[in-house]
């Protein structure tokens, strides 16, 4: 480009610079004098750039701290079969609890389902004959409140027998049982056997956190099975909560793993994720404890739940399976095969066709079409000294799945960053979790990894200290910034990427911080989502080599890719000032093959005056990125970062159609 062109983006840039300081300018006046300089170079020109691959940042589910269970799986009622107690019976039924005293009604569980592979239901006798106004029964409080708006309307399924005619109510109640928001009356003369019964509640009223309640006056004995509440208006109809759905598409993510984490391993293997056990229709579902994260949960978010979760975030799926390893138990290796044809028969139900065995039942859920799953984790973080058995497992089914799906990548959980893997693979898995200046010095592990063989897979990473984090600082989301810098700069090496944990219930913080956090109704983005907003649109996109010289540059980081929407081309500079000092940066870009369109270019800056400020209910956008438009140009190039904050660039390029063919 001309030197004209060149000192118009220098003006460009300096205005940038200078508008990220527009909200704070006046209070860091006074420590201009001795800020600290850097400056930074961007070659910009294509014949140095490299693409991004397009699967660099993605998602991370979990079920872990009710994720699914209570949070993005929208199912109101917690223990819907009565299974959670256990198959011994009598069991305990919470959260389930009873309308009434025990002169009026009498509850227990026992083995008479007509479901075999969850075989407990509820036996609810009514005792009185003149039973108080309102009936007795049971209720239902969901996950800490069920969240009822008025105006919606809420899908009721659940089974019930009795040997006489049935006179019972369903209502959705406030948490105090007076303020009833909807009922429907059940009365059938003809309840012999189980019968299913389906109906709609239309809420006049809103409570935040609302119960289900089952009532009714007539002496006699009823039995009650798998009790769903749904609201009708999910995702597409998937059965995943909107909002919590909207703040992943807000990501953007390229890939999802799943189901976990230590929630695929189990404490022990025999309360493992199962997959087989978590399809098909949700009343015959088992479910299982979680005894990683102590929880029960009715596995209505299974595999092919999860799988279609990837389909509509228009995500690669990763399926993360069980290598025959748990945390305190394994299986040997000469009886691993039937783990091995298991994981075979999970991918024939996500990829076959019609006609196989598991690929006609996917398709009788729903889902003729295959999904197409070109990515598997052979455990998780089963390759250390305490499970000698995981290299000899991880080459059985890295076998078996090659010769079988030759597309599929396969991931090892060994760690190749610092030696070569003594087996094949084609990613290898990494998991960090340190405090934030751990995390921030991180940016450089990668540049110093082998060129050759598996591609890495930072599956999971966070600040994860108490001091540095809390709830979810500000301090955590710039170091992990820089460390997302450092893997985007890596880029030829670091194909995938992902945050962890992705939710958190607060009734159930278990692993803190957390990238987005929620109850029965509200959500908010913690400083690390929003974090990564600044890299949705990396996947993809080509990324440019730069240089920053600077005697300060041990607090910062810094990387320049050019990506598209489908109007523009942008420049983007992401710089991250993790230090406590303003910067004079000077900027400067060779090669730019066009102009800059200043109208269409803006800033976005995520700071707060506190580096330690996090985002709560009461306040959830207190650590937000704040976006600006660019101004008119300023002439001077000298300008200024603010202390603690991650900086984005975007300017918009001219000659469009020229650089779409180029990328």
């Amino acid at each position: 480009m001309g030197s004209k062109d060149a000192a118009t983006l220098h003006a460009i840039l300096c205005s940038l610079l200078l508008l990220s300081l527009s909200c704070g300018c006046l209070a860091l006046a006074a420590e201009l004098e001795g800020a600290q300089t850097a400056l930074l170079q961007v070659d910009t020109s294509w014949k140095a750039a490299r693409k991004i691959p397009q699967t660099l940042f993605g998602l991370f589910f979990e079920e872990i701290n009710h994720a699914g269970a209570g949070g993005l799986w929208a199912e109101l009622v917690s223990n819907k079969g009565f299974e959670a107690g256990g198959p011994h019976t009598p069991s305990n039924i919470d959260p389930w609890s009873i309308i009434g005293d025990e002169s009026s009604i009498y509850v227990k569980t026992e083995r008479t389902s007509c479901f075999s592979r969850n075989i407990v239901a509820l036996r609810m006798e009514i005792l009185c004959a003149k039973c108080p106004a309102g009936g007795v029964g049971i209720y239902n409080p969901g996950f800490w409140g069920m969240n009822i708006e008025e105006g919606k309307s809420y899908n009721l399924v659940m089974y019930i027998r009795s040997l006489e005619s049935v006179e019972l109510a369903a209502s959705l109640t406030c948490s105090d049982g007076l303020q009833n928001i909807a009922t429907a009356v059940i009365v059938d003369t003809d309840v012999s056997d189980w019968r299913k019964i389906e109906m709609q509640l239309l809420a006049k009223g809103t409570c935040r956190t609302s119960r289900l309640e089952l009532t009714t006056s007539k002496r006699g004995v009823i039995w009650i099975d798998q009790v769903s509440l749904i609201p009708s208006d999910t995702y597409k109809g998937h059965g995943f909560r909107k909002e919590l759905i909207h703040m992943l598409m807000d990501l953007r993510p390229r890939f999802l793993r799943f189901p976990g984490g230590t929630f695929v391993e189990g404490n022990l293997l025999r309360n493992a994720f199962r997959w087989r056990e978590t399809i098909g229709p949700w009343e015959e579902r088992p479910g299982h404890y979680g005894d990683v994260w102590n929880y029960w949960t009715d596995d209505g978010l299974g595999y092919y739940e999860l799988l279609q979760l990837a389909e509509d975030l228009a995500a690669e799926p990763i399926w993360v399976f069980n290598a025959g390893i748990s945390r305190h138990d394994q299986v040997d290796i000469t009886a691993i095969a039937p783990f091995v044809k298991d994981v075979l028969d999970s991918l024939e139900f996500a990829r076959g066709s019609l006609k196989s065995t598991w690929g006609s039942v996917r398709a009788a859920m729903g889902h003729p079409e295959r999904f197409p799953l070109k990515y598997v984790a052979v455990g998780n973080e089963d390759c250390d000294n305490t499970k000698p058995f995981y290299q000899g497992h991880y080459l059985k089914f890295y076998n078996a799945i090659r010769e079988a799906y030759p597309d599929i990548q396969i991931i090892s959980n060994c760690d190749g960053s610092s030696k070569p893997l003594d087996h094949p693979a084609d990613l290898y898995d990494f998991h960090t979790y340190k405090d934030a200046n751990n995390i921030f010095l991180m940016k450089d592990t990668f540049s110093r990894t082998s060129r050759t063989g598996p591609k890495v897979f930072v599956s999971e990473y966070a600040v994860h200290v108490d001091g540095d984090t809390s709830k979810g600082t500000l301090l955590a989301s710039l170091a992990e910034a820089a460390f997302l810098i450092g893997l985007e700069v890596n880029s030829d090496i670091v194909h995938m990427a992902s945050y962890a944990p992705l939710f958190v219930n607060e009734n159930d913080r278990q692993w803190t911080p957390d990238a987005i956090v929620f109850n029965s109704w509200q959500q908010y983005g913690t400083p690390s989502y929003w974090m990564q907003t600044f890299f949705r649109e990396s996947s993809g996109a080509v990324i440019h080599p730069m240089r920053l010289n600077s005697s300060y540059s041990g607090s910062l980081a810094a990387s320049a890719i050019t990506w598209g929407d489908n109007e523009d081309i942008f420049l983007r500079i992401k710089i991250v000032n993790f230090g406590s000092n303003a910067v004079n940066l000077t900027l400067s870009a060779i090669g730019l093959q066009a102009g800059v369109n200043t109208s269409r270019s803006a800033v976005t800056v995520l700071t707060s005056d506190n580096v330690l400020d996090e985002n709560t209910f009461d306040d959830p956008r207190n650590v937000v990125p704040e976006r600006s438009d660019l101004p008119n140009a300023a002439e001077e190039m000298q300008a200024m970062l603010v202390p603690h904050s991650f900086t984005s660039f975007d300017l918009a390029l001219d000659q469009y159609g020229e650089l779409v063919a180029e990328m």
